[in-house]
This record gives C-alpha cells, structure tokens and sequence, in this order.
C-alpha cells in the first residue's frame, strides 16, 4: 500500500489546530485557577466574618480561672452578645446585651506594667462590680455595695501573701472613698484588703476565680466598655496542659469529661 503524502498545506492547518488547542487549554485552565482562587477567597471572607463578629476560639493559658476553666481549655467566644470589634479600630458595634455583675467576660487588658512583652493581653476574668458599685476587700471577703461576696475556690488557694503591699496597687488611690459607710480605706492596700472603690460609668471591676493566683483589676485598674471582646460559650477541646506525663498530651491526654462544658 502505498504511503499517504501530507501536503505543506496539510502541516500548516495542522500546526494551526494544535496552538490553539493549546491556547484554549491555558485559557481553560486560567478560568479553572480563577475560580479555585474565588471560592478559597470566598471561604476566607466567611471565616474572617464569623471570627470577627460571631465566634472566636480562646485558649485558657493560666490557673487564674479555676475551677470553672482550666488551663488547656479551649472555648468558643460569642462576639455578637456585647457587641463585636472591628479590627484595627476603636469601634465596638451594638450587641444584644450589656456585661452584668457575674458575667465571665474576654477583654483586652488594661496596661499591664508588670508585663512589658505583652502589655495588653486578651484575658477572661469575671465581671464582680460594674459602673456605680462600690467594692472593698476586708481579710480576703469581697464585698460589692456593702454586701459580702461568696468566696469559693479562692479560700482554698492562698499562694500569695495576702498582706503583701505594692506599689502597682497606688492605682486605686483615684477611686478610694475616703469617708463612706463603709470606713475607710487601709493605708496600704493588700490583696485581701482595699477598698472601697467606687466604680466609675462603663467600666468593671474584674477578678479571677481562683483569687490568690489570678493577675486582674486588683493589679492593673478598672476595665473600660470599648475593651470587652465577648462572652464565653463552651469548652469545645481540653486537655491536660498542665501536669500530664503522657507523650503527645494534646492527643493521648485529652479531658474527654470536659467536652461541651457550658461556661457559667
């Protein structure tokens, strides 16, 4: 049989064929690319919605909130409840309800002095006396207007001098009630003895629940409106990040019981 001749013409329409063939590949895949590119950025906008003004996860670093959180808890926030905070600004939009006395509350911290690497960091504490309160300590009771405050897990942990004076706590010299029914004032405020302070207008009185081992307003003042960041909702992972002596603890040694735990 004898071999098919291929024309110059032939080789020319074919070489054509094949550029653009080659051509609408890479235009197909561009397109592919482009909407790869539309649906991640898409997924993104949704996170960065959600984090900023509905939910955010928040890890307990510390001991100061025991027992309620425990160190290696890590907690869904609900921006949306006191009202969500445009990053990169001073602008807390409204929310659906105001932070009440006994309220667990996120909130960036007043300047802390005593912390130079990280002097405003993002805490949880709870919320004991609000804008008009008056609050004083008399041998590690608190009280708030005069009433005595029930002291639960703080009794049981007096890890630091509670007559210790220092001179981070001169803060409270500006809010002190010099004469009130309620006496006044020591000379030198300890941690188990201030007061009374009155609380000014949109702003808190922040402490932990295990009080002898918990850095708040004691030390570093009264807590502005515009700081707080949220409410706890539930513990959604934890594991023993304190004392476990297991290989891997984030997997091997994971507080099961603690899973779903509704903050209160």
């Amino acid at each position: 049989m004898a071999a098919k001749r291929v024309s110059k013409s032939d080789k020319s329409t074919n070489a054509v064929a094949a550029a653009r063939g080659r051509t609408s590949g890479a235009a197909f895949d561009a397109k592919k690319a482009w909407e790869g590119f539309k649906s991640i950025a898409g997924v993104l906008a949704i996170f960065l919605i959600l984090r900023t003004f509905l939910l955010e996860a928040y890890r307990i670093p510390s001991g100061s909130m025991i027992p309620t959180m425990l160190v290696g808890d890590w907690l869904f926030v609900n921006k949306l409840r006191f009202g969500p905070h445009i990053p990169f600004t001073k602008i807390n939009l409204p929310g659906y309800a105001e932070p009440k006395r006994g309220d667990i509350v996120v909130f960036v911290s007043p300047y802390q002095i005593e912390n130079p690497q990280d002097p405003t960091p993002t805490v949880v504490k709870r919320l004991i006396a609000a804008g008009g309160d008056t609050i004083f300590s008399r041998a590690g009771v608190i009280h708030i207007n005069g009433v005595p405050q029930q002291q639960g897990y703080a009794v049981a942990r007096p890890d630091v001098g509670p007559q210790e004076t220092r001179a981070i706590f001169s803060w409270q010299k500006q809010y002190q009630l010099v004469a009130s029914r309620f006496g006044p004032p020591p000379a030198a405020p300890t941690i188990d003895d201030f007061g009374p302070l009155l609380v000014p207008e949109r702003h808190f009185f922040m402490m932990g629940d295990n009080r002898y081992d918990s850095y708040d307003s004691r030390f570093y003042g009264m807590v502005p409106r515009e700081n707080v960041r949220g409410r706890p909702l539930f513990v959604y992972y934890s594991w023993n990040a304190d004392d476990s002596d297991r290989i891997w603890p984030a997997i091997t040694d994971i507080r099961w019981s603690r899973l779903g735990t509704i903050i209160r």
